[in-house]
């Protein structure tokens, strides 16, 4: 069956069924002919306007409002499945840090280090397992849990004051612990572990 002999309704419930975990960006391709839809329909209704383009094979209907985070969300799902919006992007998610990020940081398994760069985005490769607890959810989006991201953000040199403020907006808010902090911490170095000691003793201070 063709888009076009769905009706709008059925079309929508169709769309969020099939959708990727962020909501309002629908991907074109396989994840949009698994729904049923192949590439003629998908242009025809971009050109029409029910699709909007919202980067690179990537749409959404035009009835969901676009977002703050469309570009965020657009970077991540053209990275692919397996990625994390990770770093400074992730405690800006988090609301851990008062920054702005210089580019949307995607974490993906060392394997897939050859991938291309989205427009905007810093790709961050590792060899550190990713474990079920180093990744949440938060608006459909799949990124480094608190602990992790603390870590991460330490590691590459983010400014010790903004680590410090992040591990204490995470353990006020209940989102990690002492104990998590520093097993993310653990086997990245000296120079990481002493930053999150000192932010740990600096919170409880």
């Amino acid at each position: 069956m063709s888009i076009n002999e769905v009706p709008p309704p059925a079309q929508t419930r169709s769309w969020r069924s099939h959708s990727i975990r962020a909501g309002e960006v629908r991907p074109a391709g396989a994840h949009a002919c698994a729904a049923g839809y192949s590439w003629a329909p998908l242009r025809h209704h971009a050109r029409t306007g029910r699709f909007v383009s919202v980067a690179h094979g990537l749409y959404r209907l035009r009835d969901y409002p676009s977002s703050p985070r469309e570009e965020i969300v657009a970077a991540w799902l053209r990275v692919g499945p397996d990625a994390l919006v990770s770093h400074q992007a992730a405690l800006e998610l988090l609301d851990l840090a008062d920054i702005i990020p210089d580019a949307i940081h995607v974490t993906v398994p060392r394997a897939r280090r050859s991938l291309s760069r989205p427009p905007g985005a810093a790709i961050h490769t590792t060899t550190r397992p990713i474990a079920p607890g180093d990744v949440i959810v938060r608006g459909g989006i799949r990124l480094t849990a608190p602990a992790r991201t603390i870590a991460d953000v330490a590691q590459v040199g983010l400014a010790p004051d903004q680590v410090v403020r992040a591990a204490r907006e995470a353990l006020d808010r209940g989102l990690t612990t002492p104990e998590r902090l520093r097993a993310s911490a653990r086997g990245r170095g000296r120079r990481v572990e002493r930053l999150i000691e000192d932010a740990l003793s600096r919170v409880a201070t």
